[in-house]
C-alpha cells in the first residue's frame, strides 16, 4: 500500500556534509580526551614542520589579499601574525605538555610575586635564553584572580589535565578574518586546555587560508579531532545551533555574539535585556576594543618623541588598523610641553604610511569618520582617498562621543587630552577615564619613561592593577600581549551574557592558569643604544613590528625559520638583520 503525505525536505549538500564532520568528531572527542601527552606532543611537531612549509605560501595569500607587497617591510606583520605567532605557540604548548608529565601540573618559569594588596603575579616571559637573546628588554607577566596566593598557585594550574577521566566535548571555533593565527590558535587552545575536539568554521573575509590550515592540521584532521567548515552567517547559524555542538569560541563583534546567544531582531534584543537565551551552550567570546594608548608625561627628549611616535603609528596601523586591539584614543597630557610635539610627529608619520582598507566596510568607517567636526583626513601621496582619521581634541567628559563608545575597525585614531602636570595625578585621571568611559575591556597601553616610572613608585604598579583590561602593555603595544602565547588573551573578566562587551574567557595562557585576571608586558622605553642612556639594560634594537624597521620583513622571516626548529644555528642570521632595522 503506497503511503501518501509531505515529501520530506532533502538538506542541502553543506548541512549533509556539517552532519557528518559533526558526527565524526563525536566519535573521537573520548579519544582525544584520553590521548596521552607525549602522543600530542608528537602530534604538534608533526604540525609545526607542516606551517613551516606553508608559512611563505600562507604569506604571500595574506599579502595579495591585503594589497602589501611581500617583499616589503610592510609583508613583516603577515610572517609575525600569521606563521610565527603560530610557530611559537606551538613551541610553547610542547613545553608545558612535557612539564605536565614530569610533574603533573606546570610552573610559571620566572619569579612569582604578591602585590601589596595579596595579588599573585607570574612572570611567564622570557622562559629561556632564545627569548631573552631574541626579545631582549620584554618581559610579560600574568596577574592572578583575587584568592590565589602564590603558595597555592601551582593548584591553579592545569585542571583540566588533572581530571581523573575527562569527556571531551565538540566545540565549535568562529574564526576571526582579520589577524591569520588567531582562529588556528584558538583551534589548539580547545584541543590542548579543554580536551575538546573541534569543528573550525573559516571566516569568508580570510578563508582563502583555509586549504593551508587543513594541510597543516592534516594530522588531526585525519585522526578525526579537528574538522573544518567554509561559508557566510547561514553556514555560521545553523553551526551554533547543531545539535551535536556543545560548546563555542568566537573572534568577533559582540552584534554577533548576541545574534548567536538570543537571537536577532526586537524578539532577540528583548530577551538580551532579559537575560533569556536561546542558545544555551557555553560560550567564550573575545569581541574587540576602544582601544586606549597613555602617554604619561616625563622626561623626554625629542629623540624620544620621535621613537614613541613611531610605536603609536605601529600600534594604529598595523594590518590597515583592522585588530581589535588597535590603538583607538591616544590620551595626552594637556598641560605637557611636548604634547603638541608628539602629535605632529605622529599625523607626520601617518601620513607616510599608505594602507588599504581592505576589510568589508572600512572603507566607508574611514570614509564616515572623516566627516567628524574634529577631523583630520590623512591621505598619503598618491592615494586617492584618506587612508587614515586623526579626531583630535575631543572632550573626555562627553560620554557619548562615538569615537569612545564604538570601535572603529579601521585607521581611526582618536585624540583627548587629560588635566594634570604631575605623573601621579595624570596617570590616575587617565586610568579612571579608561575604566569608566570607553567601551571594552580587551587590552590598553602606557608610555612612561624610565626615570619617571622610577619616581612614581609603587604608584605606578597600583595604576596597572587599577586598570581593568585583560592586556596591557607598559611602552609595548597591549597586541604583543596576544602574540605572547604564554600570556592570556581576552577580556578582563567579569562581563555578563547580555553585556559582553570585549567577551568571556580567554584563550593562549599556554601555561595554564586556571584562574588569571590579566597579563601586562614590558617593553623597553627607547632602543639600543640610547636605552643605555634611559637607565634600562635592553640591547634590544627596533623592535620588527615598528613601521619604520628597514629590516624587519627578513626579521621576521628568519624568526619563523627559527621556531620551526629552534636552534641555534639561526641566532647569527637573526641578530644580524636586527642590527640592520
Amino acid at each position: 500500500m503506497a503511503v501518501t503525505g509531505k515529501p520530506r525536505t532533502q538538506k542541502p549538500d553543506w548541512q549533509r556534509s556539517i552532519d557528518e564532520q559533526v558526527a565524526t568528531l563525536t566519535a573521537h572527542k573520548r579519544e582525544w580526551a584520553e590521548t596521552s601527552i607525549p602522543r600530542r606532543v608528537a602530534y604538534l611537531l608533526e604540525i609545526r614542520g607542516r606551517v613551516h612549509a606553508v608559512a611563505e605560501r600562507w604569506v604571500d595569500a595574506g599579502c595579495r589579499a591585503k594589497g602589501i607587497d611581500p617583499a616589503s617591510p610592510t609583508a613583516a606583520e603577515e610572517w609575525l601574525a600569521g606563521p610565527w605567532a603560530l610557530l611559537y605557540g606551538i613551541n610553547c604548548y610542547v613545553e608545558t605538555l612535557r612539564q605536565v608529565e614530569r610533574h603533573g601540573t606546570t610552573r610559571p618559569p620566572g619569579k612569582v610575586r604578591t602585590r601589596r594588596d595579596g595579588q599573585v603575579v607570574a612572570e611567564v616571559f622570557p622562559a629561556d635564553v632564545f627569548n631573552r637573546l631574541l626579545f631582549n628588554g620584554v618581559r610579560g607577566e600574568v596577574w592572578m584572580q583575587p584568592g590565589i596566593t602564590a603558595a597555592g598557585l601551582t593548584k591553579q594550574m592545569a585542571a583540566a589535565y588533572k581530571q581523573p577521566r575527562p569527556a571531551g566535548a565538540v566545540a565549535l571555533v568562529l574564526g576571526a578574518g582579520n589577524v591569520a593565527s588567531i582562529a588556528p590558535m584558538d583551534v589548539l587552545h580547545k584541543l590542548l586546555t579543554e580536551h575538546s575536539v573541534v569543528l573550525l568554521k573559516m571566516n569568508p573575509v580570510n578563508d582563502y587560508l583555509g586549504p593551508l590550515f587543513e594541510e597543516a592540521f592534516k594530522p588531526l584532521i585525519d585522526a578525526g579531532f579537528v574538522a573544518m567548515a567554509y561559508g557566510g552567517a547561514d553556514v555560521g547559524a545553523h553551526l551554533a545551533e547543531h545539535p551535536g555542538v556543545e560548546e563555542i569560541h568566537m573572534t568577533g563583534s559582540a552584534r554577533t555574539h548576541d545574534a548567536i546567544v538570543f537571537g536577532t531582531g526586537p524578539e532577540g534584543e528583548a530577551r538580551r535585556a532579559a537575560n533569556q537565551p536561546v542558545n544555551v551552550r557555553r560560550m567564550s567570546s573575545e569581541l574587540g576594543n576602544v582601544t586606549p594608548l597613555i602617554v604619561v608625561p616625563g622626561s623626554w627628549d625629542r629623540k624620544d618623541v620621535r621613537f614613541q611616535a613611531e610605536n603609536i603609528v605601529s600600534t594604529k596601523v598595523n594590518n590597515s588598523g583592522h585588530n581589535c586591539i588597535g590603538t583607538q584614543v591616544l590620551v595626552l597630557p594637556a598641560e605637557w610641553e611636548l604634547t603638541q610635539a608628539l602629535l605632529a610627529e605622529v599625523e607626520r608619520l601617518l601620513e607616510s604610511q599608505p594602507r588599504a582598507a581592505y576589510y568589508p566596510g572600512a572603507a566607508d568607517r574611514v570614509a564616515t569618520m572623516a566627516g567628524h567636526a574634529r577631523a583630520t583626513a590623512l591621505t598619503p601621496a598618491g592615494a586617492g582617498a584618506p587612508h587614515h582619521v586623526v579626531v583630535k581634541a575631543l572632550d573626555p567628559a562627553n560620554q557619548a562621543e562615538a569615537c569612545f563608545r564604538d570601535e572603529s575597525f579601521a585607521s581611526v585614531l582618536a585624540v583627548t587630552e587629560l588635566p594634570g602636570a604631575d605623573p601621579g595625578d595624570f596617570l590616575r585621571t587617565a586610568v579612571k577615564f579608561c575604566n569608566e568611559t570607553l567601551w571594552g575591556t580587551l587590552g590598553a597601553s602606557v608610555l612612561v619613561d624610565p626615570k619617571t616610572r622610577k619616581a612614581l613608585g609603587t604608584a605606578f604598579d597600583d595604576a596597572l592593577a587599577d586598570l581593568r583590561y585583560g592586556s596591557i602593555g607598559v611602552n609595548i603595544w597591549s597586541g604583543i600581549g596576544f602574540a605572547l602565547a604564554p600570556t592570556t588573551w581576552g577580556a578582563f573578566p567579569g562581563h555578563a551574557l547580555n553585556d559582553v562587551q570585549s567577551g568571556i574567557g580567554w584563550v593562549h595562557n599556554t601555561y595554564l592558569f586556571d584562574r588569571p585576571q590579566k597579563s601586562v608586558v614590558y617593553g623597553p622605553f627607547a632602543e639600543f643604544p640610547r636605552s643605555v642612556t634611559k637607565g634600562e639594560t635592553s640591547t634590544a634594537p627596533k623592535p620588527p613590528w615598528f613601521v619604520t624597521n628597514r629590516a624587519s620583513r627578513e626579521v621576521a622571516r628568519r624568526l619563523v625559520d627559527f621556531e620551526a626548529d629552534r636552534s641555534w644555528k639561526h641566532i647569527p642570521g637573526l641578530v644580524l638583520a636586527a642590527l640592520r632595522s
